[in-house]
């Protein structure tokens, strides 16, 4: 396993860790395979019985996807190979057997955030910063699979406009908009409230809450719309190729619509 996530079970639960502080938890595709793989994984024999997903260092549950990453997408479908794989982890979380609990300290932003959104139960402290400020960045897009989850969380138009603002949403507001249902005032709170919900739901019948969780995604995926014209469209445009270089040497992008 990669040290840029960490995997420690306690009692019936198990506390999976973004662990690159340096970097805000940006996610870098083996993180995402390797948690991909660990929620695919999680054992139904009931010695587990949650899993609570977190991030290391005090800022950022996580801050989206290594940028770096995209310097080497040349082909449209190189976008959509990620937007693929990005869609494959964010179902293995939500068919994960067991509950996922995300508690969300800090930053949550882009690939954190889809994260967040594809688990059960949301908690965070005080200090959450939660979007996609994707429209001010980098000029891509999020799938339609991803879109309709966040829909279905805080309702289309709230989505619609945090996106096209550009703006995080602290933990009041997320709270208010059903995202999060508890805000706890620090780090230390939260995680001891995550382990507290995690013994809850131990007690709760695991195939209930399996099958509600299953049939409730089951009902989203019904609906998946067909979206590679608009991947293709942002992710190869001159625009996103000079948004990520000017994310990455810190300037401010001069978007063309091109």
């Amino acid at each position: 396993m990669s040290s840029d996530i960490t995997f420690e079970q306690r009692g019936s639960a198990v506390w999976l860790t973004f662990n690159r502080p340096e970097a805000r938890n940006a996610l870098t595709f083996a993180m995402y395979e390797e948690l991909a793989r660990r929620c695919a994984e999680m054992p139904t024999d009931g010695s587990i019985r949650a899993l609570i997903i977190s991030g290391a260092g005090g800022k950022a549950f996580a801050s989206g996807t290594d940028m770096v990453q995209f310097r080497a997408f040349e082909t449209a479908q190189d976008a959509l190979d990620y937007e693929a794989e990005i869609d494959r982890v964010l179902t293995a979380v939500e068919q994960c057997p067991v509950p996922t609990i995300a508690a969300i300290h800090g930053a949550c932003t882009g690939g954190g955030a889809s994260i967040a959104a594809a688990c059960d139960i949301r908690i965070a402290s005080a200090a959450l910063k939660f979007g996609f400020p994707i429209a001010r960045t980098l000029g891509n897009c999020l799938n339609a699979g991803n879109l309709a989850r966040l829909s279905e969380l805080m309702g289309a138009g709230r989505v619609r406009e945090m996106i096209f603002t550009a703006r995080l949403i602290g933990a009041d507001e997320a709270q208010a908009a059903g995202l999060v249902s508890e805000i706890l005032p620090d780090e230390e709170a939260l995680m001891a409230r995550a382990g507290e919900l995690a013994d809850h739901l131990s007690g709760m019948a695991p195939l209930t809450l399996r099958a509600t969780k299953e049939a409730m995604r089951r009902n989203r995926a019904a609906l998946a719309a067909e979206d590679t014209d608009l991947i293709a469209m942002c992710y190869m445009s001159r625009d996103f190729k000079h948004g990520l270089e000017a994310f990455l040497n810190k300037t401010k992008p001069e978007w063309s619509g091109t």
